[in-house]
């Protein structure tokens, strides 16, 4: 098999975990999303908070740095929160870079696409969804109301946003930033995914 990278970029709510799982399941590849901070914490040495601390958040300078990282440091005991969110995405990125270069697999989120631009593999993909859809779902996974769903969305778009587009200096879930933009609320989960396998065997043939 020709190897498949995708990169999944998507709105909280919009199933993208789901569809990410279902294409991993069909090709028989690994999706990247958490486990990436278990490998940076194993390959670097640090602790695993240190990496879940800094999760898809941008830096926001050096004396923000400073004082959340202290902090961070008291919590967990050691000097190793003082490293800053920008080097914590240089550990990510190289990671991320090797996997791509060993396997064919999925990441979600943090910025992959931007970290391959250069890999002529890869197909990008952002997930969004009806705002209701959105809700609904988050609602029922968390077990929280619509009101607290619909501010953990609203805040964790922000963040993965301000991160892709501080990393990438692209605009996050900006048409031209990707090769698929797809609302999940049409087709579903599953259909959707169906949609896209379709569209990954085509565009893998067509590799030269």
């Amino acid at each position: 098999m020709k190897k498949i990278i995708l990169n999944i970029g998507r709105q909280l709510g919009s199933g993208g975990r789901s569809i990410a799982a279902i294409l991993a399941a069909h090709y028989g590849i690994t999706a990247y999303d958490r486990k990436l901070i278990e490998i940076a914490a194993q390959e670097s040495g640090l602790c695993k908070e240190v990496f879940e601390n800094a999760d898809e958040k941008k830096s926001y300078g050096f004396f923000h740095s400073i004082f959340s990282n202290r902090s961070a440091a008291n919590a967990f005991g050691s000097n190793e929160s003082y490293l800053s969110n920008d080097a914590l995405f240089k550990v990510q990125s190289d990671i991320i870079r090797d996997l791509a270069e060993r396997e064919s697999c999925i990441f979600i989120g943090r910025c992959a696409d931007y970290i391959l631009r250069n890999n002529h593999h890869c197909i990008n993909i952002f997930f969004t969804a009806n705002l209701q859809d959105r809700i609904a779902r988050i609602a029922s996974e968390k077990n929280i109301t619509a009101e607290q769903a619909t501010e953990l969305i609203e805040k964790t778009d922000r963040r993965r946003a301000a991160y892709y587009n501080y990393y990438s200096g692209k605009t996050w879930g900006a048409a031209e930033s990707y090769d698929l933009c797809i609302n999940t609320s049409h087709l579903g989960h599953e259909a959707t995914a169906q949609m896209l396998i379709e569209y990954i065997d085509k565009r893998v043939k067509s590799e030269k």
